[in-house]
């Protein structure tokens, strides 16, 4: 299984914008509807994290959730007031060995 993490490092001040477009996300169905998923915010390390992490069996499973998943019109509208509160973000993928 891999793991992908993309992890947003918010704006100071602008964690409850973003965690409140995060649950609206979740209602109209525009998160990944991976294998695996959870959302995650910092308890310690760098402050103003959210976390989106997904499982997948393959790379090519993750590559197409990522055609398909944003794609959508409603994706891109909802991610353009997303980024609004994003400082900057990376991903990490990771490859589950045990």
């Amino acid at each position: 299984m891999y793991i992908v993490r993309d992890i947003f490092h918010l704006k100071f001040g602008h964690y409850k914008d973003a965690k409140t477009l995060i649950d609206d996300a979740g209602r109209k169905n525009l998160l990944p509807q991976a294998q695996h998923a959870r959302i995650l915010s910092d308890f310690t390390g760098d402050s103003y994290r959210l976390i989106l992490e997904e499982g997948f069996d393959t790379l090519a499973d993750y590559e197409q959730h990522l055609q398909t998943s944003m794609s959508g019109y409603e994706w891109k509208q909802w991610y353009e007031q997303f980024k609004l509160h994003v400082d900057r973000s990376h991903r990490e993928i990771l490859k589950e060995v045990m």
